[in-house]
């Protein structure tokens, strides 16, 4: 009886466990989870050796005035003046000097002139054409640290850092932020950002994110650009959008935007730059608020502030960040917000690093 008992008690929990494996199966492939993690990103090395001293940002060309058609010599007595909504808006944005023959080659960067903040929202994300493109230098690799300081149930602090690395037409964008001391941090999180570089800027190939809480373990999650779709988190396949960016490589980006001026840098003017996170897809607008002078560390910096939302939807999530032209259009201050009480703000702290030419 008692072997029977047993017999039974065995084959049930064997049942069991049968059931338990194909009910992990099932969820696995109704989520689209993958059965192991890709091997980390490898780190592209760089030896920053010198300070990144300010100076005048480059001043970006104005467009050449819109040419009219060659009139016959019939046609070119005086006649009565006629309403031209585009040669007005010229004269508004040009001195009343009237400007050189404009050159054959369209300059290197271009600032797009509208007469309202909606055209100028319809014309920032626009890259600028394939034949400017070669005259921009991309910055050599460069470190970027921050002190931290915020609220987060409580007064917190620590430092965080932003690494551009380049060899070659190979980025990445490594991102940290470090809440505690070093020695025993509260909460660590990297994030990093793997891809090439092209004519309309940065293009993502894998971003992947570590957060670790102190006694927890460290969670993982990222996003791999396959070609003309998306693969996110948790498996599942998009249609990738134009210009799509991640979490850390949206900084960099920008960076190259305003200084091609392929995305005017004016009050009022909206950025539109879609995001791939790791659980969604979203388009964002950056919000240009103004220019301000900010107190650092390093002295008084003049820079661009942006504050981001998403498209349609509104976010609890807000990272504002301030764009310092004098510094390359690095970003200088980053402040995360979460609700209406936490905060983390990153300020930077001394002036950025650069490798050697």
């Amino acid at each position: 009886m008692r072997s029977t008992r047993r017999r039974g008690a065995l084959l049930a929990a064997l049942a069991a466990l049968v059931a338990a494996l194909h009910l992990d199966l099932l969820v696995r492939l109704a989520d689209g989870l993958p059965d192991a993690e890709p091997p980390p990103i490898e780190r592209l090395q760089a030896a920053f050796v010198r300070e990144l001293a300010p100076t005048a940002p480059p001043v970006a060309a104005p467009p050449p005035r819109p040419r009219r058609p060659a009139r016959s010599a019939a046609a070119a007595a005086p006649a009565p003046a006629a309403s031209d909504p585009v040669a007005d808006r010229w004269a508004d944005a040009e001195p009343a000097e009237p400007p050189a023959e404009p050159p054959a080659e369209p300059p290197a960067s271009t600032e797009a002139a509208a007469s309202s903040p909606g055209e100028l929202a319809e014309a920032a994300p626009v890259p600028p054409p394939a034949a400017s493109a070669p005259h921009f230098e991309w910055p050599l690799s460069t470190r970027l640290r921050y002190t931290l300081s915020g609220d987060v149930r409580g007064p917190v602090e620590g430092h965080a850092s932003v690494e551009w690395l380049r060899e070659s037409d190979r980025y990445q964008v490594q991102l940290e932020v470090i809440v505690g001391p070093s020695f025993a941090p509260l909460m660590q999180r990297r994030m990093v950002s793997d891809g090439l570089i092209g004519e309309a800027g940065l293009m993502p190939r894998r971003y992947e994110e570590a957060t670790r809480i102190a006694f927890a373990p460290t969670r993982r999650s990222g996003v791999s650009f396959d070609g003309a779709e998306v693969v996110l988190a948790n498996g599942r396949r998009l249609p990738a959008l134009p210009g799509l960016q991640d979490t850390a490589s949206q900084f960099v980006q920008l960076t190259w935007l305003f200084t091609t001026g392929a995305a005017p840098l004016r009050a009022g003017a909206e950025i539109r730059v879609p995001l791939a996170l790791p659980r969604r897809m979203d388009g964002w607008i950056y919000d240009v608020i103004g220019e301000e002078p900010l107190a650092t560390p390093v002295g008084t910096v003049s820079a661009w502030h942006l504050k981001p939302r998403r498209e349609g939807t509104p976010s609890t999530l807000s990272i504002e960040t301030w764009f310092a032209p004098s510094l390359q259009y690095l970003p200088v201050r980053i402040v995360i917000r979460q609700g209406p009480d936490n905060h983390i703000d990153l300020m930077l702290e001394r002036l950025p690093q650069q490798a050697a030419p």
